[in-house]
């Protein structure tokens, strides 16, 4: 970790539209710093507070789901893991939620294109008389550059990171992802004032958002996915096209990590988390790519007597 830390600044014009390793980093930073960030919202600021339904058939897709950076952190080696923490996170005094012609889980039976504006402010949301929306301030996007080379879509999540939708990084959490380059060159996107699991109809409560996050680089961790902690949970992800095969791989990383972590045989970390683990879909929409991840709460580990 560096001697002196210090904070850097990434701005709203900052952005990228595609996980790509010979994409040139905007800044160098040592382990330990902070990245202080004011992101757009997903459509790239296209949707704006006095939008209409006709906004969304005039969108430009080719600007949608960019993300900010990329970021160089210095003693950051492909085996290694990145720890991001979230200090702080700000929505913007507004959100919109639409219905987008050709996405979302149930497109068929939803042809027609929608848009919600929301009034965000106390930390809540109205969705209509009687049904208010907490806050929970987010990014679905945050990842690091694959080794692979090539553009790869941020459309999807991915081993690396990328369109993630775990809901529960907000503020306090930490999130680990396995470094594939030479500097992690890590980049951030697609604010969320809240959104449930699924994200069934593709789109959350998208907003802008600032806030700060800690980049440190872990040589004691090694993973193959992506794997967070929030103060009252552990968390396991996996992605894949097909929904089974993410859920397997989600709870194989939970076990995993039981086994490593807690000292139990594999029969118990598997016994654990069927008793005491939440399984959930992460998100359904992110083509081709869908997500699971797997909540295991730390209250379960007491003090051994």
């Amino acid at each position: 970790m560096s001697q002196t830390q210090r904070t850097i600044h990434l701005a709203r014009d900052q952005w990228h539209l595609a996980w790509d390793h010979s994409i040139a980093p905007l800044a160098q930073v040592s382990s330990g710093d902070t990245i202080s960030f004011d992101l757009l919202d997903a459509s790239c600021g296209q949707i704006t507070p006095d939008a209409t339904v006709a906004t969304i058939g005039a969108l430009d897709f080719s600007r949608v789901d960019q993300v900010n950076g990329p970021i160089f952190v210095e003693g950051a080696h492909p085996g290694d893991t990145l720890e991001i923490e979230f200090l702080e996170l700000q929505p913007a005094e507004w959100g919109w939620t639409a219905l987008i012609p050709g996405f979302g889980l149930l497109a068929d039976e939803f042809p027609d294109p929608a848009l919600k504006l929301w009034r965000l402010r106390d930390g809540r949301a109205e969705f209509a008389s009687g049904i208010q929306i907490p806050l929970e301030p987010f990014c679905g996007e945050i990842g690091l550059a694959p080794a692979a080379p090539g553009a790869f879509s941020t459309i999807p999540p991915y081993r690396h990171g990328g369109n993630l939708d775990t809901r529960h990084l907000t503020r306090g959490a930490k999130l680990y992802l396995p470094v594939e380059v030479e500097g992690a060159l890590f980049s951030m996107g697609d604010g969320h004032a809240a959104q449930g699991d699924g994200e069934v109809d593709q789109t959350a409560i998208e907003t802008s958002l600032c806030g700060r996050l800690q980049l440190t680089v872990r040589k004691d961790m090694k993973l193959i996915w992506p794997r967070a902690e929030t103060p009252t949970d552990y968390i396991s992800m996996a992605t894949d096209p097909e929904l089974l095969i993410a859920t397997k791989t989600a709870i194989q990383e939970m076990v995993d990590f039981i086994v490593a972590q807690k000292h139990l045989s594999r029969h118990e970390a598997y016994q654990l988390v069927s008793i005491a683990g939440n399984v959930a879909v992460t998100q359904l929409v992110d083509k081709p790519n869908v997500g699971v991840h797997v909540r295991l709460p730390k209250s379960i580990f007491v003090e051994k007597r």
